[in-house]
């Protein structure tokens, strides 16, 4: 009886670690994918703004689609933001811009991105 009691408690205690391995491999699976579609939204937005004419950093306003960036479809649940600066060094080189895109699954934030743009 002591010996069942054992082998039983042995395999329970294999069975529960088997468990909870597959359980950490999933979530590191899932984190994984989220972040290799992170990299992959953020390098396409960022080659997406490279041949869309240049709107001054003076007039760009993220709120209004005429004075902004456009930005590429998003799988659900992502969302793109860009933001724009002006690169004031040297003070007379207004023609480049730093350009940042986050990506963001929910209320999160998983990956920032910079470039730059110039006003060729």
């Amino acid at each position: 009886m002591v010996e069942s009691l054992v082998a039983v408690a042995i395999l329970g205690i294999a069975i529960v670690a088997f468990v909870m391995a597959l359980s950490s491999g999933a979530l590191a699976v899932r984190e994984g994918n989220q972040q290799v579609v992170a990299q992959s939204l953020a390098r396409t937005q960022l080659e997406y703004i490279k041949p869309q004419d240049y709107i001054p950093t003076a007039d760009y306003d993220p709120d209004n689609p005429d004075a902004s960036y456009n930005t590429v479809g998003t799988p659900g649940g992502y969302t793109i933001s860009v933001e724009v600066d002006s690169i004031t060094e040297p003070a007379t080189d207004e023609d480049i811009q730093k350009i940042t895109v986050t990506i963001s699954l929910g209320d999160e934030d998983i990956l920032t991105v910079e470039d730059y743009k110039v006003n060729r």
